[in-house]
């Protein structure tokens, strides 16, 4: 990205920021749509690679049908971001009310014995909604981590603005983002990761809807060697105001195994528990990038 483009962007996000947590809910709520709508209609990058993702999780899907879906897509993540950038202006009642998560006691039962928590996620509806819901409905500070993001100044503004919600974020860059987790759960603190995605091309490789995929095998790794309980959880949208969320069942460390064959059963679990959320709400997982190694560019060797 160049630097102009770069401050562009910059620039663009600040307005967001300052600008949509100004309006009207309902005003936010219409832009969101119109906007999705114009983006979806001119078929850029982003709207046929989510088209393509959502072909190979929902395989039996026509082009009408994907289109409807890369279209209820576009409307989903935009809502993401009207939500984002108005959650610094929302109340704490309205953040308490925002979310209803089922089995939310996986969390807090577990928080209490003074075990650590890892909850991973992946990208499925607004994760930043339900990171305030946790320190404002729960009241329960938690780290997690943010990829680097050009230009610096962008990435800054994600930190303080996710910061600003009571949250303790590190850079995914850096070797001591993982020590420092592992110290925050060791302490009986929660960690939260979004965990669908590997941003270091070194993840671990699982089955997903049929394909490979590589998916951070960090969550599984905490877990290994910090005790800490790893938890998947799911979140969705319905027609409501409120978005649902879902802690599913515990991903348990193996018994027997080296640890790189423990965390690659974990990761699968993983897997395996998003696969059933995004099945269920594909319109509502806003994978914009290319996931499977299939659609991966081919890297270039070195001598």
């Amino acid at each position: 990205m160049s630097g102009a483009r770069e401050r562009l962007t910059d620039t663009l996000y600040g307005l967001g920021w300052a600008t949509v947590k100004k309006l009207p809910e309902p005003v936010a709520v219409a832009l969101g749509r119109r906007i999705a709508d114009t983006v979806w209609k001119r078929r850029g990058a982003s709207v046929l690679r989510l088209e393509s993702n959502l072909a190979r999780v929902v395989p039996d899907a026509g082009p009408e049908r994907l289109a409807e879906l890369s279209r209820a897509g576009m409307r989903s993540y935009m809502r993401y971001w009207m939500e984002s950038f108005r959650l610094p202006a929302w109340s704490p009642e309205r953040i308490r009310n925002g979310i209803e998560v089922q089995d939310i006691d996986r969390v807090t039962d577990t928080l209490a014995t003074g075990r650590g928590v890892i909850v991973a996620l992946p990208h499925l509806a607004n994760w930043d909604l339900a990171g305030a819901w946790v320190t404002t409905k729960l009241e329960v500070p938690f780290t997690t981590v943010a990829e680097r993001l050009k230009p610096e100044t962008l990435y800054d503004r994600f930190v303080a603005y996710r910061e600003g919600l009571g949250m303790e974020v590190l850079p995914h860059q850096g070797g001591s983002a993982f020590g420092t987790l592992a110290r925050r759960l060791r302490a009986g603190g929660l960690v939260c990761l979004v965990a669908d995605r590997d941003l270091s091309a070194s993840g671990t490789e699982v089955k997903f809807f049929g394909d490979t995929a590589r998916m951070p095998g960090g969550p599984a790794l905490l877990a290994q060697q910090t005790g800490a309980l790893l938890l998947p959880v799911t979140l969705w949208y319905d027609d409501s105001p409120v978005m649902r969320g879902r802690v599913h069942p515990p991903v348990d460390v193996p018994e027997t195994g080296t640890r790189a064959e423990k965390t690659s059963v974990m990761t699968q679990a993983l897997a395996d528990a998003f696969a059933t959320a995004i099945a269920e709400h594909p319109q509502d997982w806003h994978m914009l990038q290319r996931l499977w190694l299939d659609d991966l560019e081919p890297r270039q060797e070195t001598s």
